[in-house]
């Protein structure tokens, strides 16, 4: 492009200066995250995408941040603000989102289990060396024939005096075949009741018999994250393990409309991904003598993808602002997945078609942007499952049964 256009290009995805509401401590943070991206994740994470392994090496270097636990207020967490702990996840999404997930894993669903539906002692016990990440963390909850309809668990709990006896199946539990606390959620045969269990181990030690994680192969995306199915036998829990506020269903929602809002800040980092890789793409490929960016049609592409970033922005932030009000619901936790999942999967898709036949390589990134979002769109409740949830509270009446 000429300097003339170069002059009025916008310097980053930002057009409506919605990051000028951050304070220092949070671009503080922000700015850290960005640089363990640029400096360590982005270097290496294709070739460990590519042979479907997890890079352990990295985990060491996060913890170095000081941001697991995000918003969590003591126990060794850092206890910052909503809108932070917004920008770790996506600003790690930006980079990759298998690194992603095993951090919202590990520091949302294990982490917040905890800290939503522990007792103080259990709190004591095992958040502070998960905050280091001395120990990871894992999240039992969605089985092989109970995704959408988790409710309907049927891994079983029954008490032995001071045991809990645990029998079933789980599928595409991240971090599984590695954590050292894995949260498995079980219904209890006396009362019906869902209960969340902690099956605990130190590093040295290996599974219990009863406990048999196989890490699923084969897949297209999210292939840096190590996904388990499980088979539980017999597998017997101290009853100190058990988290002691969790005697329903309900209290597991809790956590999930909690971390529901971390897929949307993920999907925000995706979209904003492929958008400057489209962007700097543009201004380097040449066409027919030109850059493809001065061509109308790849303009209003860059434009549309803009205003989508903009809009998975403006709900992320809202969504924010909501849940650090003590106002966030399910269906507005459903709804900002929903449009955010939906919105994001069309801005990486777009930057695919813009990068054409490069766009297929892992060295340009949105490929791998491009198959996570598939997962995105899937994973914490389905596009459909989303709006039924949202569809329930504008009409009233249930569509689940």
């Amino acid at each position: 492009m000429t300097e003339t256009a170069r002059a009025g290009v916008l310097p980053d995805h930002d057009i409506y200066l919605l990051d000028d509401r951050f304070t220092d401590e949070e671009r503080a943070i922000r700015d850290k995250v960005r640089a363990f991206v640029e400096t360590d994740l982005l270097p290496v994470i294709n070739g460990y995408w590519e042979r479907a392994e997890f890079p352990y090496e990295l985990v060491p270097k996060l913890a170095e941040l000081n941001v697991v636990g995000t918003v969590i207020q003591g126990y060794g967490c850092p206890g910052m603000s909503r809108m932070a702990g917004a920008l770790v996840s996506a600003e790690l999404a930006r980079g990759d989102g298998s690194f992603n997930t095993f951090f919202g894993v590990h520091s949302g669903l294990a982490m917040g289990s905890i800290n939503i539906m522990g007792s103080e002692e259990q709190k004591q016990r095992w958040l502070p060396a998960m905050a280091r990440l001395e120990r990871v963390g894992a999240f039992a909850l969605t089985e092989p024939l109970h995704g959408s309809d988790s409710v309907a668990l049927e891994t079983s709990a029954h008490r032995e005096g001071d045991t809990w006896v645990l029998n079933g199946a789980k599928r595409w539990i991240g971090n599984a075949s590695h954590a050292h606390h894995v949260i498995i959620y079980a219904r209890d045969v006396a009362d019906g009741q869902v209960k969340a269990f902690v099956l605990e181990r130190s590093p040295e030690e290996d599974f219990p018999e009863g406990f048999q994680p196989r890490v699923i192969q084969g897949k297209i995306g999210k292939r840096a994250i190590l996904q388990s199915d499980i088979v539980i036998e017999d597998l017997e829990i101290p009853e100190p393990n058990r988290l002691q506020n969790c005697n329903s269903f309900k209290d597991v929602n809790k956590v999930l409309t909690a971390t529901r809002g971390g897929v949307a800040y993920e999907s925000l980092g995706h979209a904003i991904a492929a958008y400057e890789d489209a962007v700097r793409y543009a201004g380097e490929r040449v066409q027919f003598g030109k850059p493809i960016g001065s061509y109308q049609l790849v303009q209003n592409n860059l434009a549309n993808m803009l205003a989508e970033v903009t809009a998975i922005k403006q709900l992320c932030f809202r969504l924010v602002d909501l849940h650090e009000q003590d106002e966030l619901t399910s269906p507005m936790a459903s709804m900002a997945k929903m449009a955010a999942a939906k919105k994001a999967r069309w801005v990486v898709s777009t930057a695919r078609d813009i990068l054409g036949g490069n766009g297929l390589l892992l060295e340009n990134n949105v490929a791998r942007h491009l198959t996570d979002m598939e997962v995105v769109y899937t994973y914490e409740g389905t596009d459909s499952m989303q709006s039924l949830i949202v569809g329930r509270a504008i009409t009233g009446a249930s569509a689940f049964v």
